[in-house]
């Protein structure tokens, strides 16, 4: 029952991680290209401009919303593979540590997104829909580059995670089994 509880939990802090994840991510993806969310974002979740008491807010938001549900799916994901380790107070553990993969995976994938952005695609161009309106595509192309891949790198830190947690899991049942046969006196 308390490894449910570790399931639920899982869940529910991943949810919050993603959440915020975006909100940070949005304020500093905005911060290089306020067309990207005034003339791409806002219409994709049907926002008004400056619908929440400024640019920033409304920013932010489409953070939490474009974010959360990956939390969903990362929590649910790692949580039930969670299940495999013996008891609750394992699982705890190999569930962060999971998380944490997840986490600098997408960070870093972020970062090569901006760079791939920034050094390579403004130069050999994209084949995206771009806003009729749209002034500046060179950043407008770095920051769809940054959200492209931290998108991929929470699948890649995803994958990571559950294989160390398959690998993770071994190493505890044979560590549980050299004790069962090699008692101490």
């Amino acid at each position: 029952m308390r490894k449910f509880g570790v399931l639920t939990a899982t869940i529910f802090i991943t949810i919050l991680i993603a959440g915020v994840y975006g909100i940070l991510h949005d304020q500093v993806t905005y911060t290089i290209s306020q067309e990207y969310f005034t003339k791409f974002k806002y219409r994709q979740f049907g926002f008004k401009p400056a619908w929440c008491n400024g640019h920033r807010q409304t920013v932010a938001v489409i953070g939490f919303l474009a974010t959360w549900w990956v939390g969903l799916w990362t929590g649910l994901i790692i949580g039930l593979t969670g299940l495999i380790y013996p008891d609750h107070h394992i699982m705890k553990k190999g569930v962060t540590n999971a998380i944490k993969i997840v986490f600098v995976t997408a960070v870093i994938f972020g970062l090569i997104g901006f760079f791939r952005g920034r050094y390579y695609l403004i130069d050999t161009g994209v084949n995206w829909w771009f806003p009729e309106d749209l002034i500046d595509k060179s950043s407008f192309i770095i920051v769809g580059s940054i959200n492209n891949y931290s998108y991929l790198g929470g699948i890649i830190g995803l994958i990571i995670g559950i294989v160390y947690m398959l690998r993770d899991y071994s190493l505890v049942k044979r560590k549980q089994q050299s004790i069962k046969t090699n008692p101490s006196p």
